[in-house]
């Protein structure tokens, strides 16, 4: 198959349009269709060739929306970019084939997508994890801590716990969420970007990062051997097929996981052009086509600026 038609989710969001930039510089000939909940009033629609807006994932007419989009434009390949949507499309994938469909696999998505399984599936690995238990009914094991939503991920109503004051207060306000221990230090973050190809050979980027408003605004590739194990450890025991992006922080203890995002992170761009393209790997093997990974020297640093506004 030779992918000319692709349509991009959530393309008023960074994730689509930095996969947007991604494609329209490295396949200008491939047509983008882009589709969100919200209105054309964002940048989205100019990377993009066609903009639709949908109902939102869950609805009745969601799927079928999806569906026919699809077929009215002869899509060959649908890039979902939130675990929302990831979850809401699997009727649809399990109808129109996998092969439709860039994502990490049902599994990678059901584990991912709630942070209970998540460090579930980490301990059964007989890897090191934070504490973590449901905030329903509970009090944390020890101050600070971080409270979080259990489902989905981001920096959406994320907060550190001091005492138990705080916690009765923000587990009223934020009941569906968990308890995790706090890592320290928090300087040392690092996002894994995890690619594993269908012949089972895993490439992964270290970027040890800055966070501004929940955004990586710098970092830097690093190598840690045992970040390294770990994560390959992770990408086998899921059966990955695909990208996944693996958050943990550096401890005096070692290496702990405390998120997997089963898509494309924000960070996607930003790889790319230091040479991870995951997002071209993903593709090309949507094509069968056989890939090979890159060798990424450490110590190259990234950092985000601020787009220029255009004039529409």
């Amino acid at each position: 198959m030779r992918i000319k038609t692709i349509l991009i989710m959530g393309i008023g969001g960074e994730i689509a349009q930095s996969i947007a930039t991604i494609l329209n510089d490295s396949r200008p000939e491939v047509t983008l269709i882009g589709t969100d909940v919200r209105t054309d009033r964002h940048g989205g629609r100019l990377v993009v060739g066609s903009f639709f807006q949908i109902p939102r994932a869950g609805s009745n007419k969601y799927l079928e929306s999806i569906k026919t989009l699809i077929k009215k434009h002869s899509v060959d390949v649908v890039i979902p970019t939130s675990e929302i949507e990831l979850e809401a499309l699997q009727p649809l994938i399990d109808e129109l084939g996998k092969d439709k469909f860039i994502t990490a696999g049902e599994r990678v998505v059901e584990i991912g997508n709630d942070k209970l399984k998540t460090i579930d599936f980490i301990k059964s690995l007989d890897i090191p994890v934070p504490w973590t238990m449901s905030a329903n009914g509970n009090m944390p094991i020890s101050f600070p801590c971080i409270l979080k939503p259990q489902r989905g991920a981001g920096s959406n109503n994320i907060v550190k716990l001091e005492n138990v004051s705080e916690t009765k207060f923000y587990t009223d306000k934020f009941p569906d969420s968990i308890f995790q221990e706090f890592l320290e230090p928090d300087n040392r973050e690092i996002t894994c970007a995890v690619y594993r190809s269908k012949s089972g050979k895993v490439a992964i980027l270290q970027l040890l990062r800055e966070l501004t408003d929940g955004t990586t605004s710098w970092a830097t590739v690093i190598k840690d051997n045992k970040v390294l194990k770990m994560c390959e450890d992770i990408a086998i025991g899921l059966n990955l097929h695909g990208a996944i992006n693996i958050q943990l922080r550096l401890t005096s203890l070692g290496p702990r996981v405390f998120e997997i995002n089963p898509r494309f992170s924000s960070t996607v761009l930003m790889r790319h052009r230091l040479g991870f393209c995951d997002l071209l790997w993903a593709l090309d093997e949507a094509q069968g086509e056989n890939i090979s990974f890159s060798n990424i020297s450490v110590n190259r640093q990234m950092v985000r600026v601020q787009n220029v506004e255009e004039l529409i």
